[in-house]
């Protein structure tokens, strides 16, 4: 099983190359970024910043979107990071979400045709062939960049049945990103139905009360972006999604005073060392899980959360 980071970049970009160097050195494998806009740093800029001071973490958006960029600039920047990184980079996308595009007032248009034809182009140009594409989300006339990898990966991260099916046609693999524990075998074999094979399966580790704390401010999104079903699962009315996602606009922060401990726990993995690292073997023996991801948000100490989650792997 590959194990990886992904990092939200919500602090300078020097701690997130030195918190990708100590990845890299305690043997993580593949590093994926955030991308949320005005919220963090450059997702490109920071990949950059971290192919140039490692040798060996793959490396790509975790995730990007079809909207903030179009998906040409999108190839083309994947594929110079590819060449920077010397053959590292992956692309990872899906449909965007609150974080991303409420700030700049973007919204989700028919996202499942925006993210089909994001890969569909990005796959074309990184071939290397001249491009006319006549979507309703994305439009090109004899583009060509002569620079791409044909084998370049492409994975699509998605919750919904119908995107996560995409996934299995379209992309290589699918990230699953803080998906209800109960809910994990369904959204896989919806996946696998649809003919897809890799899964790479993300969620935070809770060990202690500072993990807790570090994971809460980002169920914020994750909460007011989820399918209707998972909400009233979990116990999460409409008016408690409507109460955060207008207490957003003050920052995470001041969102995160309403997300409550019950609707956290059904989406994360937790307990001891012990525990919950057995909860993750068996999740990955049972559905064939290639990768684990693991988010790092800001916490007190995000290189020791990194080498208490390597150890216990290990």
């Amino acid at each position: 099983m590959k194990l990886s980071l992904n990092l939200i970049p919500e602090c300078p970009t020097a701690e997130i190359v030195a918190l990708a160097v100590e990845a890299e050195r305690l043997g993580f494998d593949r590093c994926w970024v955030y991308d949320e806009g005005l919220v963090t740093r450059d997702v490109y800029v920071v990949l950059t910043a971290i192919a140039a001071a490692t040798q060996r973490l793959e490396l790509g958006p975790g995730i990007t979107n079809p909207y903030t960029r179009h998906p040409a600039q999108t190839a083309s920047a994947i594929a110079s990071l590819d060449e920077v990184s010397g053959g590292r980079a992956f692309l990872g996308v899906g449909a965007g979400g609150t974080l991303t595009l409420d700030p700049i007032g973007m919204t989700r248009r028919r996202p499942l045709a925006a993210v089909a034809q994001t890969i569909e182009v990005a796959r074309r140009l990184f071939t290397g062939s001249s491009v006319d594409y006549a979507g309703d989300s994305v439009a090109l006339s004899g583009a060509a960049m002569v620079y791409g990898r044909a084998n370049t990966e492409v994975w699509l991260a998605g919750r919904g049945p119908k995107m996560l099916a995409l996934g299995g046609r379209l992309a290589d693999g699918v990230m699953l990103d803080f998906i209800l524990t109960a809910r994990l075998g369904d959204a896989i074999a919806q996946v696998r139905a649809a003919g897809g094979r890799r899964i790479c399966y993300s969620t935070s580790i809770i060990t202690t009360h500072e993990d807790l704390e570090a994971v809460r401010p980002h169920m914020t999104y994750r909460l007011v972006d989820a399918p209707p079903a998972v909400q009233q699962q979990i116990g999460l009315t409409e008016q408690d999604a409507a109460t955060i996602r207008a207490a957003m606009a003050g920052g995470l922060e001041a969102a995160a005073v309403h997300v409550r401990d019950e609707w956290i726990e059904p989406f994360v993995l937790q307990g001891s060392a012990a525990e919950w690292s057995a909860e993750l073997s068996d999740l990955c023996e049972r559905h064939d899980i290639e990768e684990f991801l693991l988010p790092v948000f800001e916490m007190p100490d995000p290189a020791a959360y990194l080498a208490r989650v390597a150890s216990a792997l290990r």
